[in-house]
């Protein structure tokens, strides 16, 4: 079944050429010229990704990313913003409120339907993926879901990618270096304030279990059970 993905963009030129450039990928695309038209469309639909502006009328991309991350039903949803503002602190904001990948215009058509491809991937079911349990958290890598005793953390794909990092090698010490690296590879906009924001909101998300992410001061940060 074709993914779906959700872009808002005030321009319409934009939206046109953001279709042109995922259909022919296989993607169904809805396109919304304000960031209150695709809260209603997600009342009652669920995109697979989210494209957003930054600069629109009203309430701009980093509100609606924030409200988005804010909503248990959106929490998880990723989202790549699709920006003129192309500022290193843009995007290092963008990326600290919850963003999973930032792209500036103008783009390569190529490139935006490999990061979308790269979006959806890392949240595809996979019947046979297994489970990773460190004390009483268990990270299921084939529904991209996190739990607690139990009871299903609301982490986005991002979160959930730095948490499994840690949980791949319990009780090692990641340096917050080695973190940026292995999330964003090929991105350098990030800095290690970045993780750091990242960490926190996921401590905030463990619940009970938020005493196994230990922060290591001066090296960085580890899952020990």
């Amino acid at each position: 079944m074709a993914k779906l993905i959700a872009v808002v963009d005030d321009e319409s030129s934009i939206l046109a050429l953001v279709k042109a450039s995922l259909v022919p990928e296989g993607f169904n695309v809805e396109g919304f010229g304000r960031a209150e038209e695709l809260f209603r469309f997600l009342d009652t639909s669920s995109p697979d990704a989210i494209i957003l502006d930054i600069m629109m009328p009203e309430m701009d991309g980093f509100e609606a990313c924030r409200a988005l991350r804010a909503h248990q039903r959106t929490a998880s949803i990723p989202i790549l913003f699709l920006s003129a503002k192309d500022d290193v602190i843009d995007k290092i904001v963008g990326l600290e409120i919850g963003a999973d990948d930032y792209l500036t215009k103008p783009f390569h058509p190529r490139e935006l339907a490999a990061r979308v491809r790269a979006l959806v991937r890392r949240t595809k079911l996979s019947e046979d993926s297994p489970l990773r349990r460190v004390g009483s958290l268990e990270l299921d890598y084939g529904t991209m879901e996190a739990r607690c005793l139990d009871q299903k953390l609301d982490l986005t794909a991002t979160e959930f990618r730095l948490l499994s990092i840690l949980c791949e090698h319990p009780g090692a010490v990641f340096s917050r270096g080695q973190l940026l690296d292995h999330l964003w590879e090929d991105t350098r906009i990030v800095t290690d304030r970045t993780i750091d924001a990242h960490i926190v909101r996921i401590r905030r998300k463990l619940g009970q279990c938020a005493s196994l992410l230990r922060t290591m001061r001066g090296a960085g940060y580890k899952i020990e059970a």
